[in-house]
């Protein structure tokens, strides 16, 4: 037993062991915990669950060794054991401690969402989004004005190489609402180091198709399609320059002088809206 209680106590104090690690502290999750407002309470929701599942995780495990060694069958044992038909409080216990501990994650979990889904009021940038096969457009809606078409990014190289993905620019510090809209299929809009993705339904706005994120660390993020959309979804990729006040404004008045006025709109769309089907013609003699 002593060999049993010193198994249980290494395990139990791995997690304080490892903790020393920043991989560790944020869950082995992408980026730092501060990319933007929201990384940080996801981190800690996935975070805290790993460490409650852990706890309920060692707490079994232990009862179960525990039960197969204090309880085995021992040498020179005859007949069986007592058998019991029912334990009442035992099966209230193992009834009630699962739906706390559910009742706890999913308040939790609630909260957080909650929080993360919530629109800002006034936004500093709007931005549309569109997903289609296979790439991005991006419209900064309150400049009015765009980026380019998005491409494909071509990954073989017999057709270019991704140096020209379509990029989104955003504003340090500067609250932000991405509105995700799809031309075509369903795609999902997923920014790594952001720890969110979203859905994007065609023709479907009764969910919620928002993102509002308020930028915290400059730098550039990969973004791609979460959603299998087809034969290039792994070519659907994209980048997020998160840059300062004045290098958005640059790079917006670039825009303007290049002539990318105005928004990208269905002309855009891959898969037009569809013509009634023709009915069909009445037969003659």
């Amino acid at each position: 037993m002593r060999h049993f209680a010193a198994l249980a106590a290494g395990i139990l104090a791995l997690p304080a062991l490892a903790s020393c690690s920043a991989e560790v502290s944020r869950g082995f999750l992408p980026g730092a915990r501060d990319t933007t407002n929201n990384t940080q309470l996801i981190t800690d929701l996935w975070v805290n669950s790993w460490i409650a599942a852990l706890v309920v995780g060692v707490i079994t495990w232990g009862l179960m060794i525990w039960v197969i060694v204090a309880y085995r069958r021992r040498k020179n044992t005859v007949g069986f054991p007592p058998q019991l038909s029912y334990n009442l409080p035992l099966e209230v216990f193992y009834l009630a401690i699962p739906l706390i501990v559910i009742g706890v994650l999913f308040v939790f979990t609630d909260r957080e969402q909650r929080a993360i889904d919530a629109r800002y009021p006034n936004p500093d940038v709007v931005i549309d989004v569109f997903g289609k096969q296979w790439s991005w457009d991006f419209n900064y809606v309150k400049e009015q004005v765009h980026e380019d078409a998005g491409q494909q990014a071509h990954l073989n190289g017999s057709y270019g190489a991704p140096d020209r993905l379509p990029t989104l620019y955003l504003p340090v510090g500067k609250t932000v609402e991405l509105h995700l809209q799809s031309r075509d299929v369903q795609h999902s809009f997923w920014v790594v180091d952001f720890l969110q993705k979203r859905d994007l339904y065609p023709g479907h706005e009764q969910y919620n198709p928002y993102i509002s994120i308020t930028p915290n660390r400059t730098g550039e993020y990969m973004g791609k399609c979460a959603e299998l959309c087809g034969e290039y979804h792994s070519e659907m990729l994209f980048k997020v320059r998160v840059v300062t006040e004045q290098e958005y404004d640059s790079h917006i008045a670039d825009l303007k002088a290049k002539g990318n006025t105005g928004n990208l709109g269905a002309d855009y769309d891959r898969v037009p809206q569809s013509a009634p089907a023709p009915q069909p013609a009445e037969a003659t003699e």
